[in-house]
């Protein structure tokens, strides 16, 4: 059975950092593209971040490129989302997604989702 359970979400103020888990179980980050979603109050859900296990491309959302990093430990089965200088707009909860399926990054459609870890800026 397929998992994603993140954690590490929290409260933090502007300019903060947080780092996000979703550790994996059921298959393997070698062979399923996997990344970060987020959805505010009243706005639609939006990818944040993706990984291509095929190629080990990268993608990121305008609004987050040069402050937050995404990174997988295969050995853990487990991804990262490294969120430095936090903004208010920011806040969201964000889960974790995952498809076997590589164009999930460019078309934003996991066929997995994690529970989700709620992230808070404010001061």
């Amino acid at each position: 059975q397929l998992q994603l359970v993140e954690s590490g979400g929290g409260l933090v103020q502007p300019g903060g950092s947080l780092r996000l888990s979703c550790a994996a179980s059921g298959f393997t980050l070698d062979y399923y593209a996997i990344g970060w979603f987020r959805q505010a109050p009243g706005k639609e859900r939006e990818g944040v971040s993706c990984i291509s296990s095929s190629d080990d491309s990268i993608y990121y959302t305008d609004s987050v490129k040069g402050r937050f990093t995404i990174s997988a430990d295969n050995a853990k089965n487990t991804v990262y989302l490294q969120m430095n200088s936090l903004k208010p707009e920011d806040t969201a909860v964000y889960y974790c997604a995952a498809d076997i399926d590589q164009a999930m990054c460019a078309l934003w459609d996991p066929g997995y989702w994690g529970q989700g870890t709620q992230v808070t800026v404010s001061s």
